[in-house]
Parts: structure tokens; sequence; C-alpha cells
């Protein structure tokens, strides 16, 4: 999330899409509707009209896993009726890069596609260089191979006709939002897009994200305040742990994962370690070996020296190739290739796709140990309906854990806000907390290698590991301290200390942070700024309600990312209005800016986006695994056989697991016609495992159901309130008809494309609820994240008659 909840209100033109923000993040709609009673247009793109429509200016239903074709429609007009802030795109952004003539795009595919293994080779996706080896450019964007033109080219084929078939969008609904949305290229206006899992759970999700940062940097939306793409998280801290890394490809800091590639401490760095030419690029991943060495030496202590590579021979490394992905995981489980493990506040035998196959994959297991509040679909798999618990062999171990009112520690929000929550009650008998179950556990772990050896056993037994857990001690290391004497900026700190910032990090193993972006959210000054209730704020940071004293935020407090786009070469706001940051003629002032060197005019400036190697907003971004550019691809599963764009139907590169229960609707399948989307409720939390044990919230939402419009009710001879079956190529589910105006029949390529959608929250241990509506969707995801396309799948449906699941 580049910007943050209260920057919202900042905003003139709101696009939601791919969320449901009202039901479910509320805080921020409470920004959103701040906004709107100050004139700003709300619009909501989404296939169900849902309380976010209700409040919005006008709803615009859209085909589920059509987004690109929407959003590359936007970005056509755009580009046609030259509504891109120009002095924004020509300074801040890469459109003036000359591309390499070996790149390529033909027909949906991009050059270097290897058609057997599914792949691309991306040595063609680069810029040409000049002999200082830096970017060529072109500013006055008239060359051929310019990004801004390739980009123009590319999407002169979404037109609103095309997009409009496709997506089954009115195109007097397309030039609504494309106006007004595009209004907001002009500096002095901004515009913001929120979105959420909607957009993420397809095997286009990384793409979807991408067409929104293209959109955002044309119209000089990234950095300025209401601007910005704004991603709406599911719950408190789902931030703070991708910070911390539940994703097995990077490790904290949002740093690579060790490959085979690189064995050696060197091979990482020089594998990691971006070099740029341009002395005016900050280029700030430079700095990694810093950050890497110091989470190394958080890892290892003092058992990581500059001799052993701080320990970096001991981490695991990822084999070529190798998905660790969860939908990857189950089917080697599946397939007897994993023998015990442990599944900790997850209940993926309600929340994984192809749930049928996972359930099954599960039995294989000898062993399990989970750890939970109550009892779900996974602790209580081996006696599911259908199962003879006597033919189960897995061993299952319920660790009671402590609820989150009954811990204390951080919790990480959506706008990278780090806020401390105490502790309210003591967990009750013998629950404990995950770090309370997991700080003995590695203890005894340890205790055993040492004791009895084992395969490697110094990676276990170095590790720099704690005796108690205790939640302040923790967030005091995720900040980092030295590790011997140090002076920085002229201040001494001894051995012990906490470092200020992750400016003082170091590569030499004189400093540790267990996550550099943390590294000043505890000081020896300021002590836990997580705990931090001040209001205080200056003139300018309360215009537009920056906060800065209140909790913390990473990095270094800064509340909106590449604020240094907000301003011109001199310093000055773009909308002074709505000012960000200021140079006063000595300093910055408003928000902490994304960098403190002058501005550009004194020759002593950066470019402002830091991160990115060359400095420049990446239009054009190789590295992606399915493409520089993003392109309009079919669901997996798609009620159609062609669609104008290309004639490549779906995203060449999806991953995709081969199975017998793996089987995929082939296109425009006329027994599975319909496309089912999920989605979660105001009233259960994700997969409802805990939810579903309140009963006051279980009343009120009840029992699976799903929603269909009154056109295909009638095609099938449905009334509100019976019970049907709805059926993918993988299995059936039981749910109860919801016949409402809010699902409407589409007009996709000439023909009528119905829709329906279920929520995911209801599970057979919750007796007359209903059972898990994954059993429905496909083990397909998207080639970067491997995150499943839950949001597009084909089914069929037709009246039960009777119901075994649901109690009518």
């Amino acid at each position: 999330m580049t910007n943050h909840w209260i920057d919202i209100k900042n905003a003139d033109s709101i696009l939601i899409i791919g969320s449901n923000a009202a039901e479910h993040h509320p805080i921020s709609f409470k920004w959103v509707l701040r906004a709107k009673d100050a004139g700003a247009t709300v619009m909501h793109v989404d296939p169900k009209f849902s309380r976010t429509s209700a409040r919005s200016d006008f709803h615009v239903p859209i085909r589920s896993g059509t987004d690109i074709a929407f959003m590359g429609g936007m970005i056509n007009y755009v580009l046609e009726n030259g509504k891109y802030f120009k002095e924004y795109v020509v300074d801040y952004t890469n459109a003036p890069y000359i591309v390499s003539e070996d790149f390529e795009f033909n027909d949906g595919l991009f050059s270097g596609y290897d058609p057997k293994n599914r792949t691309y080779d991306q040595s063609t996706w680069k810029f040409d260089l000049d002999s200082n080896g830096i970017p060529k450019k072109d500013t006055s964007l008239k060359h051929s191979r310019c990004v801004f033109n390739l980009l123009k080219k590319h999407f002169s084929r979404y037109s609103i006709d095309n997009v409009s078939s496709v997506t089954g969008v009115s195109k007097d609904n397309l030039n609504k939002v494309y106006e007004n949305f595009s209004s907001t290229g002009t500096g002095t206006r901004a515009g913001t897009i929120m979105y959420a899992l909607g957009w993420t759970q397809h095997t286009v999700g990384v793409q979807n994200i991408r067409s929104a940062a293209i959109l955002q940097l044309l119209l000089g939306n990234i950095g300025v305040a209401g601007g910005g793409i704004n991603a709406l998280r599911g719950e408190p801290n789902v931030q703070g742990s991708t910070d911390h890394t539940l994703l097995y490809h990077i490790i904290p800091g949002y740093m690579a994962m060790p490959k085979a590639d690189w064995q050696t401490y060197e091979e990482y760095n020089k594998a990691n370690t971006p070099v740029s030419n341009d002395t005016q690029s900050a280029n700030w991943w430079q700095h990694k070996p810093k950050y890497f060495t110091s989470l190394l030496k958080g890892w290892f202590g003092e058992n990581a020296t500059a001799q052993n590579g701080y320990c970096y021979g001991l981490l695991p490394k990822i084999e070529k190739g190798a998905d660790h992905s969860y939908m990857f995981l189950f089917d080697r489980m599946y397939k007897n290739e994993i023998t015990g493990g442990f599944i900790i506040g997850l209940n993926p035998m309600n929340s994984v796709p192809n749930s049928n196959k996972v359930r099954k994959a599960l039995d294989n297991l000898d062993w399990l140990v989970t750890q939970e509040l109550h009892h779900s679909e996974t602790t209580d798999n081996w006696h599911r309906p259908g199962v003879d618990p006597k033919k189960i062999k897995t061993e299952v171990f319920l660790l009671p854990s402590a609820h989150r009112v009954e811990k204390e520690g951080t919790v990480t929000n959506s706008g990278r806000w780090i806020g401390w929550h105490d502790k309210a009650i003591e967990p009750e008998a013998e629950a404990r907390s995950f770090g309370a179950a997991f700080v003995p556990l590695m203890n005894k772990v340890q205790e055993l290698y040492k004791k009895d050896g084992g395969k490697l056993p110094e990676a276990i037994t170095l590790q720099n590991w704690p005796k108690t857990y205790d939640a302040e001690y923790w967030t005091r290391l995720i900040n980092g301290q030295f590790t011997k004497d140090t002076v920085v900026k002229g201040k001494k700190y001894k051995k012990g200390q906490q470092v200020p910032s992750f400016t003082a990090l170091g590569d030499d193993g004189s400093t540790m942070s267990l996550n550099w972006l943390y590294a000043g959210s505890y000081t020896e000054e300021d002590g836990n700024k997580a705990k931090r209730r001040n209001p205080k704020q200056t003139d300018m940071q309360a215009n537009i309600g920056l906060y800065p004293n209140w909790a913390w935020c990473w990095p270094v407090n800064r509340r909106i990312l590449y604020n240094r786009a907000s301003v011109n070469a001199d310093g000055m706001p773009l909308n002074p209005k709505k000012a960000v940051i200021k140079w006063d003629g000595k300093k910055w002032i408003g928000d902490v800016p994304d960098g403190g060197w002058k501005p550009m005019s004194s020759g002593e400036g950066k470019h402002p986006f830091i991160m990115s190697k060359h400095g420049h907003g990446q239009i054009f971004g190789p590295g992606r695994k399915d493409g520089p550019i993003p392109e309009h691809y079919e669901p997996v599963e798609t009620p159609i056989a062609s669609h104008p764009f290309s004639k490549q139907l779906s995203s060449p590169v999806y991953k995709k697991i081969d199975s017998e229960m793996d089987k995929l609707a082939k296109p425009a399948d006329p027994n599975f016609p319909i496309v089912l989307t999920t989605y979660s409720l105001t009233e259960h939390w994700c997969g409802g495992g805990e939810t579903r044990n309140v009963p006051n919230l279980l009343e009120a939402e009840p029992q699976l159901y799903v929603e269909m419009s009154p056109e295909l009710a009638k095609e099938k001879g449905i009334a509100n309130g019976d019970g049907v079956i709805v059926e993918s190529i993988r299995g059936k589910v039981e749910a109860i008809a919801m016949v409402t105006v809010r699902m409407r029949p589409l007009l996709v390529e000439g023909k009528t494309v119905h829709l329906i959608g279920m929520p995911f929250c209801f599970g057979w241990t919750t007796p007359g609820t209903g059972d898990s509506t994954n059993r429905l969707t496909p083990s397909v995801g998207d080639p970067n994240t491997t995150i499943p396309e839950y949001k597009a799948s084909c089914v069929n449906i037709r009246k039960a008659d009777k119901l075994t699941e649901i109690e009518v």
C-alpha cells in the first residue's frame, strides 16, 4: 500500500475494483465517504452489487477475470486522448527509455517464450544502454522503441468495443469510469485505486496490479496525497506477516530466498544487489548486503562471522524451478512425498482450492501438529463426513492457542502503520500464543541436535535463539542492535544498543536486524514507537492527515511512499493545496521525504523512485514471469473460446498441478457455462473457523448460499430459498439459493454469460452450515506468486431434490 487509510480522504476520484471495501474493510470506507463528502467521485467495479456499490456514485458490473481488459481500455483511453500528466511521465517514469530491438510481442506472446517448459527467457526484455551503462532515453517520446510508444501500440487493441465485448461492461459505463478517473492526470487532482483479493486471486493477479501501476504512473498519481495503489488487507496484521515473510520465495524485508545457484554469501549478494551507473539514481537496493548481513547476524548472532560468510551456508536453498507454495505442498502430500508437518493458525481444508483433493492429501501424513482456538476442518479432517477415522493413519496433535486479546505485540496494518496492542487477559488453561509455543519447542529441538547430532546440525544449533518468549524483546530485535561499539553521524552507540535507522546497518557484522524495514521503530531515544499515541501535527501535515507521531510507519515513518514524485525539480509541490513534502530552502518539511537529498534542480538530487534500479517508475516492468506489460488472458476456466486481443486464450505460463483429481473444464464447456466468484462476509472472518463459533455472528450469517440473478434462476427453475447443487468438474457443493438483482447476466462476445457468487466461510465442523465452496475451485495459480484463481472458475447449477449437508 503506497499511501495509508486516512489519506484516502484526499482523493478526487476513487476506483474500487476487486474489493467490497464497505463490508470487508470498513475502516477504509470511512475515509472513502469522507472523500465523497468533499466532492470525490466513487466508482465500484465488481461482479456483484454490494454495500460498497450502494454508497458509490455508480456501480459497474464486470465479468470476473477480465480486469486487465478493463484497465487496458483505460490506459488506451488515457494515451489516445492525451490525458496523461506529461511532465510526470517524462521526468519520473521509464516511459522515455528505449527498449531493445530484440523485445517483441506477437499475438499474445512476448519474446523468449519456451512452449515446452511454459516459461519465458526474459533476456530480451531489456533497455538499450549508452556507453556508461545507463538506459537511453527520448524525452520527446517520439522514438518508436521508447516505452511510451510500445505501450501505446500494445494497448491500441483495447478499444471500447473490444473491452466491452470481453468484460461485459457497457460502453456507457466504460466511458464514465475512464473519463472520470483520467481527469486526475493534471498534477492538481488525485485518484486512488483500492483493491483486495478480488484482484490478486487470479492467474493474472500480479499483472492486474501492474496495470494499476501503469495507469497511476501515467496520471501522476503515485507519491501524492489522495493517490496511490492501496491494497486492502484481509485482517489487521496481513501486512506485518508479509513483511516478516510468510511467503516461501522471500526472506524478511522483501529480499530473495537463497537459491541453489547462490551457494556462497558472495554469490547471493552479487546476484541480488543491483548496480546503477546513473549518479542521479539512489538505487536503494544497492544497500541490500547491509540488510542481509544484519539479518544473518540476527539469526546466528556471534556465530555469524565474515570468515564463515555469516553462516549463509547453513540456510536452505531453493532448487531451480521448485515451488513451495501451499498449493504444491499439498500436491506433494497427495503424492506421499511429505510425512508430517505443522499447520498453525490456518484452515487449508476449507480455504485451499480443490479441497476434496487437499483433504485426501492430509490423510497421507504420518503426523500433524495443529494449534487453534477451535476445532476446524483441518484439525478434525480425520473424521470428516464420508470417512472412516479408523482408516486414517495420521496422528494429530491439537495445541490450544491463545486468542489475540490474550497476548501482546505489534500489528502492522495495510498502511504500514505499526501499532502495539496490550494483553487484555491471560490465556485460559494450557493455551499459549504462537511465540510461547514455538520458542520452547525450538529450544528442545536445539537440545536434541546438540545431544544426538543429525544432518547439518549447525543449521539448528548455531541459531541465536532466546530461552523464553517476550514480545517486547522480539520487537527490539526486529528493529536491530549494534553488535559492537559504533559511531553513527558523530554519536557513539555501545554494543547491544538499538540502531537508530536502517541507514546505520552495516555489511561488516557490526549490526543485527531481523527486518531492515522496521529499523527505527524501537530506538534508544524514543523507545517502542509502536506505542505512540500522539496526535500532534504541523499545519501542513494536518492538512492531509499524516499524524506522524501516532504509532510508526515503515520505512523511517514515511507515510506516503515515493513522495519526491509529488514535487517539481525545485522541490515545490505539484499540488500546493495538498502538499506532501516541500523544500523550504534548507530542508524538507511535511512527510519524511523519500530520501533526504536536495531537490533535483540543485544538482544534488535523486530520481524519486528510489527502489528501482534506475530511479524511475516502471511502466515497462521486466522481472515478472508473465511479461513486462500486462496483457489480457482469460481465466483458466472460461465461458468463452476466444477473445479479440490475441489467439492466446489463457496465460501461457500460469501455474498448474497435474493429477487425476486436478481436472479443468475446457474453454466454453457447455457442461460448466456459469462463472463462479467467491468472496468473504462481514460477519465471518476468512474461512470462518473462529467466527462460526460465535453464536450471534453465526445467527447473522448461518449457512452457505449462492447469489444468482433472477434470469438465471428462471432459466434453471430455481426459487429464492431453494436448495441447489453447484457443480464444477472437480466436485459439488450444496447451498441455498439467493435470487437477487445484485448479480446480473452480462453480454460477453455476443452471448449471455451468467455469474454467481458464493462465500467460502462455511464448513462441516459447524453443523447445518454447509461445507467448503473451495471444493469447486481449481488448483491453478499466478506464475509469480502461485496465488490460486479463486475468483473465476466455471460451474453449473441445478435445483436439489434434497440436501444432505444443510438442514433447511
